[in-house]
């Protein structure tokens, strides 16, 4: 299953919604304004968003827009009581995948969830990284060693996703800066540190220990060679 980050400002809505993703076995965020959805689309790695149409402090198709700029792909589903085809067009037309409109059923919202995920992965994509016991399921963002799961938050598993597809490479911290946290100079910040010994500590507690090698003066590494301490 996926990762899901639903946008919705009606609380009990909102609720409804996560409720039913999580019980097909999705993990869900919630966010109740449009700038804490566009911050967490950004940060998070999601495999859909769940965008309504009217936020408070920026509306959703705003949200939408800026998302696409910005280059994020995300699959989104906007939900929306604008049911007119103009509304329907300018919803799809700012960047989204599918729209609907309000009120619905929960079992069509899970359908076409479903359907824009189907739809956004290429043909021939890897969807799933192994390095021994470790297994990362790419769409579903889960992680395994030896068949039990490890739960990670978003950026954890940025960070692990980014190790293992270079696996058996040194990775500088100006590779992680660059492919993990989308920075393109060193903010001076310990947030690798601090990020790399969270996921540590979460496979060690899995059974995966020392599987994310520190290479003295250099950066981390999976796979490959021990490295002496």
């Amino acid at each position: 299953m996926s990762s899901i980050l639903c946008v919705e400002d009606d609380a009990t809505m909102a609720d409804h919604i996560a409720q039913c993703l999580r019980e097909a076995g999705h993990s869900v965020d919630v966010a109740g304004t449009g700038t804490l959805g566009f911050e967490l689309a950004m940060d998070g790695h999601y495999a859909a968003i769940v965008l309504d149409r009217m936020l408070p402090e920026v509306d959703g198709l705003t949200v939408l827009s800026r998302l696409r700029e910005a280059g994020n792909r995300t699959p989104v589903l906007v939900l929306s009581a604008l049911a007119s085809l103009d509304e329907r067009v300018k919803g799809l037309r700012a960047g989204s995948d599918d729209y609907l409109t309000k009120p619905f059923e929960l079992p069509e919202l899970l359908a076409r969830l479903e359907a824009v995920q189907r739809r956004a992965a290429p043909s021939g994509e890897v969807t799933r990284l192994v390095e021994g016991e470790l297994e990362l399921d790419l769409l579903a963002r889960r992680v395994t060693w030896g068949g039990k799961r490890i739960d990670l938050q978003p950026r954890e598993f940025r960070l692990l996703e980014f190790l293992v597809r270079h696996r058996g490479q040194v990775v500088t911290r100006s590779m992680l800066l660059e492919g993990v946290w989308d920075y393109h100079f060193d903010p001076g910040t310990n947030v690798i540190d601090v990020h790399v010994s969270r996921l540590r500590k979460k496979l060690d507690e899995g059974g995966a220990g020392n599987i994310v090698q520190t290479v003295r003066g250099t950066g981390y590494r999976v796979g490959g060679e021990p490295v002496s301490a």
